[in-house]
């Protein structure tokens, strides 16, 4: 039995939402009891007890969209001019830097990464990978790293037509070699769904042997959709149709697929998003970055589309995500007083929702019968917090790094900054090295 309280807890339940001095109490890998500090320590007087010091105490953050094997790009000089359109990013950058990724890399890119959610409160990872030259093992690799951290991962591998049929063969098999794997461990660990690059580099007959390969899986498909222009583009031109018609059409949506970005879309394909059941991931760091537009989170919200939020890879503090899209969407919108409501709910209810398609147990919540994904910041708040105006708090005063403690599947990941079991300066020591090793073959 696992205690920890002593906080200003903030469940998500909206039947119990506010403990001042609250506790959660978790058996094994659930939760069993919410409460006052003193009523749980008097009710489990022989569980180990984890003090917040008066900090808050929130549920674990989930990442929608994530690209563990980016971790080997921070510091990277390309070889070629500047980019100057997203197609070159992809070009010069991600796809010069999955190539060069061998098995060993794509293990430590996951572990460096996997340290880092640890560190900002992340709990649930859902995970787009790609190494295209070590494509064959990767996810499992990706997998031990999770066991080693404790954090619960839901992994797909990138399908795509750039690196040649065989290599795309590899992926498929791949794919569901790992779906089939996470589904006998019977646990909530680990999850697979099918992942697939953009339609860009997707052709029919890719698409048509992914969808024959999931066969009655129903695992879901994990897709980027209109990050940039020339994929719409790509799609009427050479196609007919746009991608989420095509993609319909070929029966890669439903209420287990993520469509990734959508910055481009219409409003025929939010009307096919919202009769799919399929979600979106908000990507806004990573968006702007690439300078490719604003996804219309507030619309997708207004239909009724379930809309997520995402680090693409760039970071794995979620509270960035969340006050970057914040800002953004004001910007964007050319309002001060929009995404008020819409950004918090995508961090803190739609994560949860879709996160809960892969892995069959509660999330997201501080409640009896939730997984104890709990976290706790060392945030001081300098004017009154309460349920109410949490969310204000954390847009603007508290940051990934507040975190002190994070505890995933009742397990104590991270006690006061300290993670037990993991040599983190060997870790990265590791990681230099073998990043010497791929720059030179990038």
């Amino acid at each position: 039995m696992l205690l920890i309280g002593n906080g200003m807890l903030v469940t998500r339940d909206p039947r119990n939402p506010w403990f001042p001095n609250g506790c959660v109490a978790a058996d094994g890998s659930l939760i069993v009891s919410v409460g006052p500090t003193d009523d749980l320590r008097a009710r489990y007087p022989e569980a180990r007890f984890v003090d917040a010091n008066g900090g808050l105490i929130l549920p674990g953050f989930i990442n929608a969209h994530m690209h563990y094997y980016s971790a080997f790009s921070r510091g990277i000089s390309t070889k070629d001019a500047p980019a100057q359109n997203f197609m070159e990013v992809l070009e010069r950058l991600w796809w010069r830097l999955d190539k060069a990724l061998s098995l060993e890399d794509c293990y430590y890119s996951g572990l460096i990464c996997m340290i880092d959610c640890i560190k900002n409160g992340t709990t649930t990872v859902l995970d787009h990978h790609a190494s295209p030259h070590a494509v064959r093992g990767s996810l499992f690799e990706l997998a031990r790293a999770a066991r080693e951290t404790g954090i619960r991962n839901c992994l797909c591998y990138e399908v795509s037509d750039r690196d040649g049929p065989e290599i795309m063969r590899r992926g498929i098999e791949e794919n569901m070699e790992f779906i089939r794997a996470a589904r006998e461990e019977k646990d909530d660990l680990l999850a697979g769904t099918f992942g697939l690059h953009a339609s860009i580099t997707l052709s029919n007959e890719t698409l048509a042997a992914c969808r024959e390969a999931m066969g009655d899986a129903d695992a879901g498909f994990h897709v980027h959709v209109a990050e940039g222009p020339a994929d719409e583009r790509d799609s009427e031109e050479r196609y007919g149709r746009r991608i989420l018609e095509r993609f319909r059409d070929f029966g890669l949506l439903g209420p287990k697929s993520i469509a990734v970005h959508c910055i481009h879309i219409d409003e025929h394909e939010m009307d096919i998003l919202k009769e799919t059941g399929t979600a979106v991931v908000h990507n806004p760091e990573s968006n702007m970055g690439n300078a490719v537009g604003t996804t219309p989170v507030l619309e997708f919200c207004r239909r009724g589309i379930l809309t997520g939020l995402g680090t693409d890879g760039y970071v794995s503090d979620m509270l960035q995500s969340y006050k970057m899209a914040n800002a953004l969407q004001k910007h964007a919108n050319g309002h001060p007083n929009v995404a008020w409501g819409e950004i918090p709910q995508m961090l803190f209810e739609n994560n949860a929702r879709i996160a809960e398609r892969y892995f069959g147990v509660p999330l997201g919540r501080l409640a009896p019968g939730c997984s104890a994904d709990v976290i706790v910041s060392d945030y001081v708040p300098p004017t009154p917090l309460t349920d109410a105006n949490v969310n204000g708090h954390l847009l603007f005063g508290a940051s990934g790094r507040s975190v002190v403690t994070t505890v995933a599947r009742g397990k104590v990941l991270m006690e006061n900054r300290v993670l037990p079991g993991i040599d983190e300066r060997a870790v990265a020591a590791r990681a230099r090295e073998l990043a010497v090793k791929t720059w030179e073959r990038f």
